[in-house]
């Protein structure tokens, strides 16, 4: 089966002399998929989106569209001919048109009565039916971000892309808001790419997540991959606390500590520990080798964990 979107060797550099901002990138991504792609600021994340979508130019590879070429050395299609639909971080509506005149904005060339259909099914799906007079500023955030999602499904592109979707919602609103999407997205069917830095989004968005670190690809996984087995220590740390124990990388959760010695456990001395709310967090050193560095682990109800004790810690196996 063709992949819905396909790059390869893609390479981005804005001024000579500098590093690029993406770099001989390869990736492909198949029909139905949502993709999160995830990391810090600058990482080359954003300037990939603006890639695929055309409002940047390759210094060097193709992208393919449903197997279309649709940028190349010698092939340039413009951003209105990709079938690539574009959500910004803020929704991006038009302030002066209605929610129906927003939502009918791609469909332009539409009979009008089978352009009225699709806006109002649209906005039955995502639980707005009945606001297509409404302007954008009667809206709530959450509101006006579904509304920029169905806008860009309206003409059914090929693959929508996100940019930082969620990053000015209120964070009591955001988790329902990102959940409600993942399941309209799927619903339809859709192919996206949700660019974030927010390593929660990328772990309940994607059904893969893709670690951009440098202008390239470091890890692309399921989510259980990518968290439970990362490829280096800059996927590890990227979604918080990792130790590194005999080569492996362990979460916090995956080590217990105890107060007397099991078999196969390892012997630690307790640095400190901190009351963080939901559990301590206890940082230990390892006796087996005074170099290593600290190891980072979530008790509960432990009050015998006190700095300078010694303890052991029972390393589970990782999950599958």
């Amino acid at each position: 089966m063709t992949p819905a979107l396909e790059l390869h060797n893609l390479t981005r550099c804005y001024r000579k002399g500098d590093a690029p901002a993406v770099q001989d990138l390869d990736l492909e991504i198949q029909s139905g998929e949502l993709l999160a792609m995830v990391g810090e600021s600058g990482s080359g994340k954003t300037t990939l989106l603006r890639l695929i979508s055309g409002l940047e130019k390759p210094d060097q590879g193709e992208i393919r569209v449903h197997g279309d070429l649709v940028s190349s050395p010698d092939t340039w299609v413009p951003p209105d001919r990709r079938q690539v639909g574009l959500v910004f971080q803020d929704g991006a509506l038009f302030p002066h048109l209605t929610i129906q005149q927003n939502v009918a904005y791609g469909l332009k060339g539409t009979p009008k009565n089978e352009s009225r259909s699709r806006v109002d099914a649209l906005l039955a799906l995502v639980g707005l039916d009945g606001y297509q007079r409404r302007y954008p500023h009667e809206l709530s955030g959450g509101e006006r971000q579904r509304i920029a999602v169905i806008r860009a499904l309206a003409p059914e592109p090929a693959v929508v892309l996100f940019d930082e979707p969620f990053s000015n919602l209120d964070p009591m609103l955001r988790s329902d808001i990102r959940d409600h999407i993942r399941g309209i997205l799927k619903e339809v069917q859709a192919t996206a790419i949700l660019v974030t830095h927010d390593t929660d989004d990328a772990l309940h968005v994607g059904d893969r997540v893709a670690i951009v670190h440098q202008g390239s690809i470091d890890q692309i996984g399921t989510p259980a991959e990518v968290y439970h087995h990362p490829s280096n220590g800059y996927c590890a740390k990227l979604f918080g606390a990792a130790n590194s124990v005999d080569g492996v990388w362990r979460r916090p959760e995956d080590m217990q500590l105890l107060p007397a010695y099991e078999p196969g456990c390892h012997p630690v001395l307790i640095e400190t520990s901190v009351d963080a709310g939901r559990h301590r967090e206890v940082r230990v050193r390892p006796k087996a080798d005074e170099h290593e560095a600290y190891w980072t682990l979530y008790e509960t109800g432990a009050e015998w964990v006190k700095p300078g004790s010694p303890a052991w810690v029972r390393v589970q196996d990782l999950p599958t």
